[in-house]
């Protein structure tokens, strides 16, 4: 059947699901520019596309499922359990605000039963293609379409846009699992009872994430639950457990932290006599450590409280390598370095080091 892609129209009520959406951020991403990789690249994905007959899911065999993103595969893999086979995208320490298919990526989707993407501009270099590749195949932005308007954050430097970082509050992340499911329904609905099943059991270690998380945050003296990141992708987090969150780098890393900006931080550290700020798994240190040396400069010892899984999971095989794994790692180094207890993390997540 002819694919179809999702979005949200800004005249639709909340929730709403849409083409309009999915139209805007193509004109966006064809405005901006690619280049000629890029060009060459879309030209090949509206061949590739074109030329492919519309699939049929043979009986017994697993959907193909591509998805973007390793916190997208990892919800596939826990709702379709055997019967999905997951192909992702973008590996640990991948920066998905920068990442450009490559001429593999473009074989595995036009193969695919199915395609995932985040949306929200969160793949702001894949958008055309996610187009190109759904005039004829199934292809779901899964954020994009399961969270209302409402719940999202602006995105303060365009205020067309929202904050697509909704992986940092698990609360969130249960709509998007939810999403997931109903898209591996539509693509195979004779395993409907599996999806939901496993969705059931997915969705419970969701809430038990997010009420360790919270015990675990609040252990932190109220006077120290500041977080200093790299990138501002913790708003959300920030949101769900009360913490103030300050980024040198805006939403997304295509965005480059400014002299001003730096120093501005490095007073707020020196001024509130914050000890601890924290790297990131996909963006370079390199500004982080700009504000360790701006402030002792100032007088005052800031160290790296550990490194965080923002926009990327860890590697496979390690606790970290999991949704879940990757946001109690979280919590728990944060908790640590800010003067909290991080308690008894879930199983496989080593304890924080003070």
């Amino acid at each position: 059947m002819a694919g179809m892609i999702k979005g949200v129209d800004a005249s639709a009520p909340p929730g709403t699901e849409t083409c309009a959406g999915a139209a805007t951020a193509f004109g966006r991403s064809r405005r901006a520019g690619r280049g000629w990789l890029g060009a060459l690249a879309a030209v090949l994905v509206v061949v590739l596309v074109t030329a492919l007959p519309a699939r049929a899911q043979p009986s017994g065999e697993p959907l193909d499922v591509v998805a973007t993103t390793g916190m997208l595969g990892d919800a596939i893999k826990a709702v379709g359990g055997e019967r999905v086979s997951v192909t992702t995208l973008m590996g640990p320490g991948v920066d998905p605000h920068t990442y450009r298919q490559t001429r593999s990526d473009i074989g595995r989707l036009t193969r695919a039963d199915l395609v995932v993407w985040h949306g929200l501009n969160l793949e702001a270099q894949l958008e055309k293609l996610m187009h190109d590749l759904a005039r004829r195949q199934r292809v779901v932005a899964l954020a994009e379409t399961a969270l209302p308007r409402a719940d999202l954050l602006a995105d303060e430097d365009y205020p067309d846009r929202y904050d697509p970082h909704v992986w940092m509050d698990p609360s969130l992340w249960e709509r998007v699992v939810e999403a997931a499911r109903d898209a591996l329904i539509d693509a195979e609905p004779a395993s409907r009872a599996v999806f939901e099943a496993n969705a059931r059991a997915y969705l419970l270690k969701l809430d038990e994430l997010d009420d360790y998380s919270r015990k675990v945050l609040e252990s932190v003296p109220p006077k120290g639950r500041v977080l200093v990141t790299a990138h501002d992708a913790f708003r959300y987090f920030g949101r769900a457990y009360g913490y103030e969150v300050l980024g040198i780098q805006g939403i997304s890393t295509e965005s480059e932290a400014s002299l001003h900006q730096v120093e501005r931080l490095v007073g707020e550290l020196a001024k509130r006599q914050i000890g601890a700020i924290f790297v990131e798994s996909s963006v370079s240190e390199r500004n982080v450590r700009a504000l360790v040396e701006g402030a002792a400069a100032r007088g005052h010892t800031v160290r790296v409280g550990g490194e965080l899984y923002s926009d990327a999971m860890g590697a496979p095989d390690t606790p970290e390598g999991t949704y879940l794994g990757m946001i109690a790692h979280n919590v728990s180094t944060i908790a640590c370095a800010l003067g909290g207890d991080a308690g008894q993390p879930p199983a496989g997540v080593a304890p924080c080091k003070k």
